[in-house]
Protein backbone atom coordinates (compact mmCIF):
# COMPACT_ATOMS: atom_id res chain seq x y z
CA UNK A 1 0.00 0.00 0.00
CA UNK A 2 1.30 3.21 -0.98
CA UNK A 3 1.56 5.92 2.00
CA UNK A 4 3.52 8.24 0.65
CA UNK A 5 3.22 11.14 -1.85
CA UNK A 6 5.02 14.13 -3.36
CA UNK A 7 4.14 17.24 -5.06
CA UNK A 8 5.38 20.51 -6.14
CA UNK A 9 4.52 24.18 -4.59
CA UNK A 10 6.50 27.41 -4.33
CA UNK A 11 7.96 29.60 -2.15
CA UNK A 12 7.87 33.38 -1.68
CA UNK A 13 11.61 34.69 -2.14
CA UNK A 14 11.87 38.45 -3.30
CA UNK A 15 9.80 38.59 -6.71
CA UNK A 16 11.30 34.65 -7.51
CA UNK A 17 9.42 31.40 -6.64
CA UNK A 18 12.48 28.79 -5.45
CA UNK A 19 10.13 25.14 -6.07
CA UNK A 20 9.69 23.38 -2.89
CA UNK A 21 8.68 19.77 -2.82
CA UNK A 22 6.25 18.79 -0.62
CA UNK A 23 6.52 15.30 1.00
CA UNK A 24 3.93 13.31 2.89
CA UNK A 25 4.52 9.94 4.58
CA UNK A 26 2.16 7.83 7.03
CA UNK A 27 3.32 5.60 9.04
CA UNK A 28 1.66 3.19 11.96
CA UNK A 29 2.53 4.54 15.69
CA UNK A 30 0.21 6.91 17.44
CA UNK A 31 -1.68 9.69 15.39
CA UNK A 32 0.41 12.69 14.93
CA UNK A 33 1.35 15.26 12.64
CA UNK A 34 5.04 16.44 11.79
CA UNK A 35 6.07 18.54 9.82
CA UNK A 36 10.21 19.48 9.06
CA UNK A 37 11.91 21.09 6.99
CA UNK A 38 12.43 24.61 8.16
CA UNK A 39 8.85 25.68 8.51
CA UNK A 40 8.09 28.94 10.83
CA UNK A 41 5.49 29.39 12.84
CA UNK A 42 2.73 29.95 10.88
CA UNK A 43 3.59 27.32 7.99
CA UNK A 44 3.38 25.02 11.45
CA UNK A 45 -0.20 26.48 12.12
CA UNK A 46 -1.35 24.93 8.95
CA UNK A 47 -1.76 21.47 10.67
CA UNK A 48 -4.87 22.60 12.27
CA UNK A 49 -6.33 24.59 9.48
CA UNK A 50 -5.79 21.53 7.05
CA UNK A 51 -7.44 19.38 9.37
CA UNK A 52 -10.39 21.26 9.90
CA UNK A 53 -10.65 21.64 5.98
CA UNK A 54 -10.49 18.07 5.17
CA UNK A 55 -13.01 17.33 7.56
CA UNK A 56 -15.41 19.70 6.84
CA UNK A 57 -14.74 19.04 3.10
CA UNK A 58 -15.95 15.16 3.69
CA UNK A 59 -12.44 14.07 3.14
CA UNK A 60 -10.88 11.18 5.83
CA UNK A 61 -8.23 12.16 8.32
CA UNK A 62 -5.95 9.59 8.53
CA UNK A 63 -6.05 7.39 12.02
CA UNK A 64 -1.96 7.50 11.56
CA UNK A 65 1.58 9.64 12.22
CA UNK A 66 1.36 11.95 9.02
CA UNK A 67 5.23 13.46 8.10
CA UNK A 68 5.61 16.21 6.31
CA UNK A 69 8.73 17.34 4.51
CA UNK A 70 9.47 20.89 2.74
CA UNK A 71 11.95 20.34 0.63
CA UNK A 72 14.73 21.97 0.61
CA UNK A 73 15.56 22.14 3.92
CA UNK A 74 17.45 25.36 4.03
CA UNK A 75 14.92 27.45 2.59
CA UNK A 76 12.56 29.23 4.94
CA UNK A 77 8.77 28.48 4.78
CA UNK A 78 6.04 31.44 5.75
CA UNK A 79 2.49 31.86 5.22
CA UNK A 80 -0.41 30.08 4.69
CA UNK A 81 0.78 29.19 0.89
CA UNK A 82 1.74 25.41 1.72
CA UNK A 83 -1.59 24.93 2.98
CA UNK A 84 -3.40 23.32 -0.19
CA UNK A 85 -0.09 21.31 -1.73
CA UNK A 86 -0.22 19.57 2.04
CA UNK A 87 -3.78 18.62 1.91
CA UNK A 88 -3.86 17.34 -1.43
CA UNK A 89 -0.30 14.86 0.20
CA UNK A 90 -2.39 13.53 2.55
CA UNK A 91 -4.94 13.16 0.37
CA UNK A 92 -2.80 11.38 -1.73
CA UNK A 93 -0.66 9.50 0.42
CA UNK A 94 -4.13 7.96 1.87
CA UNK A 95 -5.35 7.19 -1.94
CA UNK A 96 -8.01 9.71 -1.61
CA UNK A 97 -6.63 11.47 -4.71
CA UNK A 98 -4.72 9.94 -7.52
CA UNK A 99 -0.81 10.37 -7.35
CA UNK A 100 0.20 10.60 -10.79
CA UNK A 101 -2.08 13.53 -11.25
CA UNK A 102 -0.13 15.89 -9.13
CA UNK A 103 2.83 15.85 -10.93
CA UNK A 104 1.39 17.75 -14.00
CA UNK A 105 0.72 20.49 -11.10
CA UNK A 106 2.07 23.07 -8.68
CA UNK A 107 -0.04 23.91 -6.26
CA UNK A 108 -0.46 27.21 -3.83
CA UNK A 109 -3.09 28.36 -1.48
CA UNK A 110 -4.29 29.08 1.95
CA UNK A 111 -7.06 26.84 3.36
CA UNK A 112 -9.63 28.63 5.39
CA UNK A 113 -11.70 25.93 7.88
CA UNK A 114 -14.40 25.10 5.66
CA UNK A 115 -11.83 24.23 2.70
CA UNK A 116 -12.14 27.42 0.29
CA UNK A 117 -9.05 27.95 -1.02
CA UNK A 118 -7.94 31.72 0.05
CA UNK A 119 -5.36 34.07 -1.95
CA UNK A 120 -2.19 34.14 -1.43
CA UNK A 121 0.96 36.93 -2.65
CA UNK A 122 3.30 36.10 -4.90
CA UNK A 123 1.34 34.73 -7.83
CA UNK A 124 3.23 35.77 -10.89
CA UNK A 125 6.39 35.11 -9.76
CA UNK A 126 5.33 31.45 -9.05
CA UNK A 127 3.52 31.46 -12.38
CA UNK A 128 6.53 32.21 -14.11
CA UNK A 129 8.59 29.37 -12.12
CA UNK A 130 5.67 27.26 -12.83
CA UNK A 131 5.97 27.85 -16.60
CA UNK A 132 9.25 27.47 -17.11
CA UNK A 133 9.24 24.22 -15.49
CA UNK A 134 6.38 23.03 -17.90
CA UNK A 135 3.70 22.63 -15.43
CA UNK A 136 0.52 23.69 -15.02
CA UNK A 137 -0.66 26.00 -11.68
CA UNK A 138 -3.35 25.54 -9.24
CA UNK A 139 -4.24 28.88 -7.73
CA UNK A 140 -7.46 30.62 -5.88
CA UNK A 141 -9.61 32.27 -8.48
CA UNK A 142 -9.26 35.36 -6.62
CA UNK A 143 -5.52 36.02 -7.99
CA UNK A 144 -5.44 33.17 -10.54
CA UNK A 145 -6.82 35.16 -13.49
CA UNK A 146 -3.97 37.76 -12.67
CA UNK A 147 -1.56 35.25 -13.19
CA UNK A 148 -2.99 34.32 -17.02
CA UNK A 149 -0.73 37.23 -18.04
CA UNK A 150 2.50 34.90 -17.61
CA UNK A 151 3.09 34.10 -21.18
CA UNK A 152 3.11 30.13 -21.60
CA UNK A 153 1.77 29.82 -18.23
CA UNK A 154 -1.22 27.35 -18.10
CA UNK A 155 -3.54 28.44 -14.90
CA UNK A 156 -6.08 26.63 -13.20
CA UNK A 157 -8.27 28.47 -10.69
CA UNK A 158 -9.94 26.66 -7.96
CA UNK A 159 -12.42 27.91 -5.52
CA UNK A 160 -12.89 24.83 -3.17
CA UNK A 161 -10.81 21.93 -2.03
CA UNK A 162 -13.57 19.93 -3.18
CA UNK A 163 -14.05 21.60 -6.65
CA UNK A 164 -10.23 20.58 -7.24
CA UNK A 165 -10.50 17.20 -5.87
CA UNK A 166 -13.22 16.37 -8.45
CA UNK A 167 -10.68 17.90 -11.19
CA UNK A 168 -7.87 15.44 -9.83
CA UNK A 169 -10.00 12.72 -10.19
CA UNK A 170 -11.20 13.77 -13.67
CA UNK A 171 -14.99 13.30 -12.22
CA UNK A 172 -15.43 17.50 -13.32
CA UNK A 173 -12.21 18.79 -15.48
CA UNK A 174 -11.54 22.36 -14.93
CA UNK A 175 -10.69 23.85 -18.13
CA UNK A 176 -7.28 26.27 -17.72
CA UNK A 177 -7.90 29.97 -17.76
CA UNK A 178 -7.44 31.61 -20.93
CA UNK A 179 -4.58 34.39 -21.05
CA UNK A 180 -6.41 38.01 -20.32
CA UNK A 181 -4.91 40.90 -21.90
CA UNK A 182 -7.02 43.81 -20.38
CA UNK A 183 -7.96 45.99 -23.64
CA UNK A 184 -8.01 49.36 -20.85
CA UNK A 185 -6.05 52.03 -22.04
CA UNK A 186 -4.22 53.38 -18.69
CA UNK A 187 -5.44 56.90 -18.50
CA UNK A 188 -3.17 59.87 -16.67
CA UNK A 189 -3.14 63.43 -15.43
CA UNK A 190 -3.13 65.36 -19.09
CA UNK A 191 -0.20 67.68 -19.55
CA UNK A 192 -2.01 70.22 -20.97
CA UNK A 193 -3.71 71.70 -17.53
CA UNK A 194 -0.58 73.13 -16.96
CA UNK A 195 -0.65 77.05 -17.60
CA UNK A 196 2.19 78.64 -18.52
CA UNK A 197 5.49 77.24 -16.85
CA UNK A 198 7.36 76.64 -20.27
CA UNK A 199 10.65 75.96 -19.08
CA UNK A 200 8.93 73.46 -16.39
CA UNK A 201 6.99 71.35 -19.62
CA UNK A 202 10.33 71.28 -21.31
CA UNK A 203 12.50 70.19 -18.02
CA UNK A 204 9.49 67.39 -17.99
CA UNK A 205 9.97 66.45 -21.52
CA UNK A 206 13.34 66.02 -21.38
CA UNK A 207 13.05 63.75 -18.42
CA UNK A 208 10.89 61.66 -19.92
CA UNK A 209 13.13 61.42 -23.36
CA UNK A 210 16.22 60.22 -21.36
CA UNK A 211 14.70 59.03 -18.25
CA UNK A 212 16.29 61.26 -16.51
CA UNK A 213 15.81 62.35 -12.60
CA UNK A 214 14.27 65.70 -12.15
CA UNK A 215 14.14 68.56 -9.50
CA UNK A 216 11.81 71.40 -8.83
CA UNK A 217 12.19 73.92 -6.47
CA UNK A 218 9.94 76.48 -6.35
CA UNK A 219 7.61 78.93 -4.12
CA UNK A 220 4.07 76.93 -2.97
CA UNK A 221 1.38 77.11 -5.74
CA UNK A 222 3.49 76.88 -8.51
CA UNK A 223 2.25 73.78 -9.83
CA UNK A 224 5.10 71.74 -8.83
CA UNK A 225 3.05 68.15 -7.81
CA UNK A 226 0.69 68.92 -10.63
CA UNK A 227 3.46 69.10 -13.42
CA UNK A 228 5.11 65.77 -11.36
CA UNK A 229 1.63 63.73 -11.74
CA UNK A 230 1.82 64.24 -15.69
CA UNK A 231 4.99 62.33 -15.84
CA UNK A 232 3.67 59.22 -16.38
CA UNK A 233 1.66 60.27 -19.17
CA UNK A 234 4.64 61.30 -21.10
CA UNK A 235 6.20 57.83 -21.18
CA UNK A 236 5.58 54.83 -23.64
CA UNK A 237 3.32 52.02 -22.39
CA UNK A 238 4.99 49.37 -20.82
CA UNK A 239 6.12 45.98 -22.67
CA UNK A 240 4.49 43.08 -21.37
CA UNK A 241 7.81 42.13 -19.60
CA UNK A 242 8.25 45.55 -17.60
CA UNK A 243 4.39 45.11 -16.85
CA UNK A 244 5.27 41.59 -15.58
CA UNK A 245 8.19 42.87 -13.46
CA UNK A 246 6.09 45.84 -11.83
CA UNK A 247 3.00 43.56 -11.05
CA UNK A 248 5.27 40.82 -9.75
CA UNK A 249 6.31 43.55 -6.65
CA UNK A 250 3.14 45.10 -6.85
CA UNK A 251 1.41 41.34 -5.98
CA UNK A 252 3.73 40.52 -3.02
CA UNK A 253 1.61 42.81 -1.13
CA UNK A 254 -1.97 43.95 -1.95
CA UNK A 255 -3.57 42.21 -5.13
CA UNK A 256 -3.77 44.73 -7.56
CA UNK A 257 -7.00 45.01 -10.06
CA UNK A 258 -6.18 43.13 -14.00
CA UNK A 259 -7.65 46.39 -15.51
CA UNK A 260 -4.08 48.40 -14.10
CA UNK A 261 -1.63 46.28 -14.46
CA UNK A 262 -0.46 47.84 -17.70
CA UNK A 263 -0.25 51.60 -15.97
CA UNK A 264 3.24 53.04 -14.98
CA UNK A 265 2.84 53.01 -11.18
CA UNK A 266 3.21 56.45 -9.40
CA UNK A 267 4.10 56.62 -5.99
CA UNK A 268 4.21 59.53 -3.50
CA UNK A 269 5.12 58.53 0.04
CA UNK A 270 4.59 61.15 2.52
CA UNK A 271 7.64 62.90 3.99
CA UNK A 272 7.28 61.27 7.06
CA UNK A 273 7.69 57.79 5.92
CA UNK A 274 10.39 56.10 7.37
CA UNK A 275 13.37 54.02 5.60
CA UNK A 276 12.17 50.67 5.96
CA UNK A 277 8.63 52.53 4.43
CA UNK A 278 11.10 53.92 1.19
CA UNK A 279 13.55 51.52 0.55
CA UNK A 280 11.94 48.13 2.27
CA UNK A 281 12.73 46.22 4.90
CA UNK A 282 11.39 44.30 8.02
CA UNK A 283 11.84 40.79 9.52
CA UNK A 284 11.24 39.46 6.66
CA UNK A 285 12.10 42.49 3.98
CA UNK A 286 9.51 43.51 1.78
CA UNK A 287 9.15 45.95 -0.72
CA UNK A 288 9.63 49.44 -0.44
CA UNK A 289 8.36 52.74 -2.47
CA UNK A 290 11.24 52.13 -4.05
CA UNK A 291 10.30 49.21 -5.46
CA UNK A 292 6.51 49.38 -6.07
CA UNK A 293 7.54 52.58 -8.62
CA UNK A 294 9.57 49.90 -10.46
CA UNK A 295 9.12 50.87 -14.21
CA UNK A 296 7.22 54.19 -13.11
CA UNK A 297 8.29 57.12 -10.97
CA UNK A 298 8.70 57.95 -7.40
CA UNK A 299 7.70 61.36 -6.49
CA UNK A 300 9.17 63.20 -3.28
CA UNK A 301 7.21 66.25 -2.22
CA UNK A 302 8.97 68.61 0.40
CA UNK A 303 12.26 66.82 -0.38
CA UNK A 304 13.66 68.46 2.36
CA UNK A 305 11.63 67.21 4.84
CA UNK A 306 12.25 63.76 4.58
CA UNK A 307 14.95 62.38 6.97
CA UNK A 308 18.37 62.97 5.32
CA UNK A 309 19.14 59.15 6.33
CA UNK A 310 16.22 58.19 4.30
CA UNK A 311 16.82 60.07 1.88
CA UNK A 312 20.63 58.87 1.40
CA UNK A 313 19.16 55.27 0.94
CA UNK A 314 18.49 56.75 -2.47
CA UNK A 315 21.97 56.20 -3.79
CA UNK A 316 22.00 52.68 -4.21
CA UNK A 317 18.64 51.77 -6.21
CA UNK A 318 19.05 55.34 -8.04
CA UNK A 319 22.53 53.72 -9.25
CA UNK A 320 21.95 49.65 -10.07
CA UNK A 321 18.28 49.93 -10.74
CA UNK A 322 17.85 47.26 -7.16
CA UNK A 323 17.54 47.47 -3.51
CA UNK A 324 19.22 44.66 -1.48
CA UNK A 325 18.00 44.15 2.03
CA UNK A 326 20.14 41.25 3.80
CA UNK A 327 18.57 40.09 7.49
CA UNK A 328 20.04 37.57 9.83
CA UNK A 329 18.09 34.77 7.61
CA UNK A 330 17.38 36.54 4.85
CA UNK A 331 18.68 38.34 1.87
CA UNK A 332 16.55 39.48 -1.02
CA UNK A 333 16.93 41.89 -4.17
CA UNK A 334 13.86 43.69 -5.16
CA UNK A 335 14.01 45.38 -8.96
CA UNK A 336 14.14 49.16 -8.09
CA UNK A 337 14.18 50.59 -11.60
CA UNK A 338 12.47 53.77 -11.21
CA UNK A 339 12.35 57.55 -12.22
CA UNK A 340 12.71 60.09 -9.51
CA UNK A 341 10.93 63.37 -9.69
CA UNK A 342 11.24 65.42 -6.42
CA UNK A 343 9.92 68.91 -5.38
CA UNK A 344 11.13 71.36 -2.63
CA UNK A 345 10.53 74.85 -1.46
CA UNK A 346 13.48 77.00 -1.92
CA UNK A 347 13.85 77.89 2.33
CA UNK A 348 11.70 77.13 5.32
CA UNK A 349 8.96 79.80 4.50
CA UNK A 350 8.83 79.02 0.58
CA UNK A 351 9.24 82.10 -0.91
CA UNK A 352 12.74 83.05 -1.39
CA UNK A 353 13.36 84.24 -4.63
CA UNK A 354 10.12 85.01 -4.68
CA UNK A 355 8.96 88.51 -6.62
CA UNK A 356 5.69 89.02 -4.95
CA UNK A 357 6.45 88.23 -1.04
CA UNK A 358 8.92 88.67 0.90
CA UNK A 359 11.08 85.93 2.53
CA UNK A 360 11.32 85.69 6.39
CA UNK A 361 14.47 83.45 6.61
CA UNK A 362 17.89 84.21 7.59
CA UNK A 363 20.63 83.13 5.34
CA UNK A 364 21.60 80.47 7.50
CA UNK A 365 18.27 79.60 7.67
CA UNK A 366 17.89 79.24 3.78
CA UNK A 367 21.47 77.40 3.95
CA UNK A 368 20.47 75.06 6.57
CA UNK A 369 17.25 73.90 4.98
CA UNK A 370 19.00 73.36 1.64
CA UNK A 371 21.91 70.94 3.47
CA UNK A 372 19.56 69.11 4.27
CA UNK A 373 19.70 67.13 0.94
CA UNK A 374 23.18 65.81 0.28
CA UNK A 375 25.85 66.62 -1.87
CA UNK A 376 25.74 63.06 -3.55
CA UNK A 377 22.15 62.60 -3.48
CA UNK A 378 21.85 66.08 -5.47
CA UNK A 379 24.67 64.70 -7.94
CA UNK A 380 22.16 62.27 -8.96
CA UNK A 381 19.47 64.37 -9.72
CA UNK A 382 20.23 65.39 -13.48
CA UNK A 383 17.32 68.23 -14.17
CA UNK A 384 17.09 70.88 -11.11
CA UNK A 385 15.02 73.40 -12.13
CA UNK A 386 13.93 76.82 -10.29
CA UNK A 387 10.12 77.68 -10.79
CA UNK A 388 8.74 81.02 -11.18
CA UNK A 389 5.38 82.07 -10.15
CA UNK A 390 3.67 81.75 -13.22
CA UNK A 391 1.56 84.79 -14.51
CA UNK A 392 -2.40 85.44 -13.32
CA UNK A 393 -3.33 86.04 -16.64
CA UNK A 394 -2.26 82.69 -17.62
CA UNK A 395 -3.87 80.74 -14.91
CA UNK A 396 -7.05 82.56 -15.66
CA UNK A 397 -6.58 82.56 -19.31
CA UNK A 398 -8.89 81.49 -21.71
CA UNK A 399 -9.48 78.12 -23.12
CA UNK A 400 -5.65 76.20 -23.31
CA UNK A 401 -3.11 76.40 -26.38
CA UNK A 402 -0.82 74.04 -24.34
CA UNK A 403 0.55 70.76 -25.62
CA UNK A 404 -1.12 67.79 -24.77
CA UNK A 405 0.39 64.84 -23.53
CA UNK A 406 -0.32 62.78 -26.32
CA UNK A 407 1.59 65.52 -28.56
CA UNK A 408 4.42 65.18 -26.35
CA UNK A 409 4.70 61.43 -25.87
CA UNK A 410 4.92 61.29 -29.62
CA UNK A 411 8.25 63.47 -29.23
CA UNK A 412 9.31 61.37 -26.54
CA UNK A 413 8.71 58.07 -28.41
CA UNK A 414 10.41 59.30 -31.30
CA UNK A 415 13.44 60.56 -29.07
CA UNK A 416 13.41 56.99 -27.01
CA UNK A 417 13.53 54.84 -29.95
CA UNK A 418 16.17 57.09 -31.71
CA UNK A 419 18.27 56.24 -28.34
CA UNK A 420 17.50 52.63 -28.34
CA UNK A 421 18.46 51.94 -32.04
CA UNK A 422 21.97 53.94 -31.05
CA UNK A 423 23.25 52.19 -28.30
CA UNK A 424 20.24 49.92 -26.85
CA UNK A 425 19.40 51.77 -23.74
CA UNK A 426 18.60 54.94 -22.79
CA UNK A 427 20.66 57.89 -22.08
CA UNK A 428 20.11 58.08 -18.49
CA UNK A 429 21.69 54.38 -18.41
CA UNK A 430 25.07 54.75 -20.52
CA UNK A 431 27.78 53.89 -19.61
CA UNK A 432 30.84 55.81 -19.49
CA UNK A 433 32.34 54.14 -21.94
CA UNK A 434 29.08 54.30 -23.98
CA UNK A 435 28.41 58.10 -23.13
CA UNK A 436 31.97 59.13 -24.29
CA UNK A 437 31.11 57.16 -27.39
CA UNK A 438 27.79 58.79 -28.54
CA UNK A 439 28.83 62.34 -27.25
CA UNK A 440 31.88 62.97 -29.06
CA UNK A 441 32.77 66.75 -28.79
CA UNK A 442 35.35 69.24 -31.03
CA UNK A 443 37.84 70.49 -29.20
CA UNK A 444 36.52 73.98 -28.91
CA UNK A 445 33.52 72.35 -26.97
CA UNK A 446 35.07 69.92 -24.94
CA UNK A 447 37.29 73.22 -23.66
CA UNK A 448 34.01 74.87 -22.73
CA UNK A 449 32.63 72.30 -21.23
CA UNK A 450 35.33 71.48 -18.94
CA UNK A 451 35.56 75.63 -17.96
CA UNK A 452 32.10 75.05 -17.37
CA UNK A 453 31.95 71.83 -15.16
CA UNK A 454 34.49 72.93 -12.70
CA UNK A 455 33.05 76.70 -12.71
CA UNK A 456 30.22 74.80 -11.34
CA UNK A 457 31.97 72.48 -9.04
CA UNK A 458 30.91 69.45 -10.63
CA UNK A 459 32.23 66.05 -9.62
CA UNK A 460 32.96 63.60 -11.66
CA UNK A 461 29.33 61.92 -11.49
CA UNK A 462 27.31 65.04 -12.21
CA UNK A 463 29.93 65.78 -14.78
CA UNK A 464 28.83 62.23 -16.75
CA UNK A 465 25.22 62.99 -15.68
CA UNK A 466 25.05 66.50 -17.20
CA UNK A 467 26.86 65.11 -20.43
CA UNK A 468 23.81 62.72 -20.86
CA UNK A 469 21.65 65.44 -20.23
CA UNK A 470 23.38 67.26 -23.49
CA UNK A 471 22.82 64.19 -25.62
CA UNK A 472 19.43 64.16 -24.90
CA UNK A 473 18.67 67.51 -25.98
CA UNK A 474 20.27 66.86 -29.16
CA UNK A 475 18.33 63.93 -29.51
CA UNK A 476 15.28 65.29 -29.04
CA UNK A 477 16.45 68.15 -31.81
CA UNK A 478 17.15 65.06 -33.84
CA UNK A 479 20.78 65.95 -33.94
CA UNK A 480 23.40 63.70 -34.72
CA UNK A 481 26.23 65.37 -32.72
CA UNK A 482 25.91 67.28 -29.31
CA UNK A 483 26.69 70.59 -29.98
CA UNK A 484 27.45 74.09 -28.19
CA UNK A 485 23.70 74.81 -27.40
CA UNK A 486 22.97 71.60 -26.04
CA UNK A 487 26.24 71.80 -23.44
CA UNK A 488 24.90 75.47 -22.50
CA UNK A 489 21.10 73.83 -22.12
CA UNK A 490 22.35 70.88 -19.67
CA UNK A 491 24.37 73.14 -18.21
CA UNK A 492 21.62 75.34 -16.73
CA UNK A 493 20.21 72.63 -15.37
CA UNK A 494 23.16 72.13 -12.97
CA UNK A 495 23.34 76.03 -11.96
CA UNK A 496 19.86 77.26 -11.43
CA UNK A 497 20.21 75.83 -7.88
CA UNK A 498 22.50 76.01 -5.26
CA UNK A 499 24.78 73.77 -4.43
CA UNK A 500 23.59 71.55 -1.55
Amino acid sequence: MQLLSELFSRASHGIDAPEVRVQTHLSNGLPRFTMVGLPQGSVRESRDRVRSALLNSHFDWPDRHITVNLSPADLPKEGGRYDLPIALGILAASQQVPVDALHRHEFLGELSLDGKIQAVPGCIGAARAAAAAGRAIVLPTAVAEMATTVPDAQVIAADNLLQLCAHLNAQVPIEPLQAVWPDHVPEYPDLADVRGQSAARRALELAASGNHNLLFCGPPGTGKTMLASRLPGLLPPLSPDEALDSLAVRCLGTNPLPTTWRQRPFRSPHHSASAVALVGGGSKPRPGEVSLAHCGTLFLDELPEFGRHTLDMLREPLESGQISLARAQHRLTYPARFQLVAAMNPCPCGYAGDNERDCRCSEDQVQRYQQRISGPLMDRIDLQLALKRPATADVLGGPTQEESSSIVRERVGATRQRQMQRQGCLNANLTPEQLLSVCRLNDEDRDYFQRAADTLHLSPRATLRCLKVARTIADTSQSETVLRPHLAEALGYRSTLPDA
